[in-house]
């Protein structure tokens, strides 16, 4: 018996290293050991059961991130206070040799919201979509206390910057003009907007149905402080190409009614830049993902009949 035991940790230890993972506190403790590969990452994500049953996220990425990792782990920290499902931060470090940051994340048990979401009746849809809405508030209400003086500097640069490598890549979309025009008028609308901290990369594709039927939030690997309407372009991209119920109401749950006028401009003005953008962004995935960005693009521009609307036809 002795000998069997010693054979399974002497396996165990080999897949973990087989990995590519070592020196991580009580890993010897792993029973199973998983790539994720679903997702845009660049992290190296794993899920773990140790001996004790808990699931576990492994994000692994390498030493020359370790001042944004370890500011994304104290965020989740913060995140962390709120009472609701979510990735929780359990540990951050340094693990094989010191050639990589890991953090250790709970996992959240369920079914991925992308994948169940249109089982549900359109009512159904929409009661999720007002319960995403507002959990993202939840998040948005947590105190920000960063110095966040030179953000709109930095983000006037970086959209302008943005819809320039779209004009400059190989692929262009028709009716473009009026995109780009709409946001080099309005890139003002960024001055002495309201900061907060953001998930960073919230949609139906970070959601998850847990086992209670709630929803549960993951992925803060692009969280940050910034415009709160930020949080929302990626609505227009991903949340409403599933479900328009599920997208009006985490609008509407996030307002708890209709938002005013000036989230429609500054949520126009994300949605016209990433539009775009997003095309240039997926050269490196392969055409299967360029052509599918072009059409979310041409999308949009339908939608907010070539920006010379502010709210898109989908939810008037």
């Amino acid at each position: 018996m002795i000998r069997f035991i010693q054979c399974i940790l002497r396996e165990m230890e080999g897949i973990i290293v087989e990995a590519g993972v070592t020196g991580i506190p009580d890993s010897a403790d792993w029973t199973r050991i998983e790539p994720v590969l679903k997702g845009w990452s660049n992290d190296k994500k794993y899920y773990i059961e140790d001996g004790e049953g808990r699931k576990l996220l492994l994000r692994l990425s390498g030493r020359e991130e370790l001042g944004r990792k370890q500011a994304e782990y104290e965020m989740i920290k913060l995140i962390n206070q709120l009472n609701f499902p979510m990735s929780r931060a359990m540990e951050y470090g340094l693990c094989n040799d010191g050639l990589n940051t890991y953090m250790l994340l709970s996992w959240v048990e369920g079914c991925p919201l992308e994948d169940c979401l249109t089982t549900f009746p359109v009512s159904r849809q929409y009661e999720l979509g007002v319960q995403a809405g507002r959990l993202l508030k939840q998040i948005h209400s947590v105190p920000n206390t960063g110095d966040l003086s030179h953000w709109e500097d930095y983000m006037r640069a970086r959209i302008l910057s943005r819809v320039e490598q779209y004009e400059n890549c190989p692929y262009q979309v028709k009716g473009d003009t009026a995109a780009i025009a709409f946001i080099r008028e309005n890139i003002g609308l960024l001055d002495k907007v309201e900061k907060v901290y953001r998930h960073g990369d919230f949609h139906i594709g970070n959601l998850i149905y847990t086992d209670q039927e709630e929803i549960g939030v993951i992925d803060f690997n692009r969280c940050g402080s910034g415009d709160y309407v930020e949080d929302f372009y990626k609505l227009q991209a991903f949340d409403r190409e599933k479900s328009v119920s599920f997208a009006k109401g985490r609008i509407e749950g996030y307002f708890e009614g209709a938002p005013p006028d000036e989230f429609w401009m500054r949520h126009a003005l994300y949605v016209a830049y990433s539009s775009l953008y997003s095309i240039a962004w997926g050269i490196p995935f392969g055409n299967a993902e360029i052509e599918g960005m072009i059409i979310r693009c041409e999308v949009a521009l339908e939608d907010y009949n070539h920006f010379t609307s502010i709210i898109p036809r989908w939810y008037i």
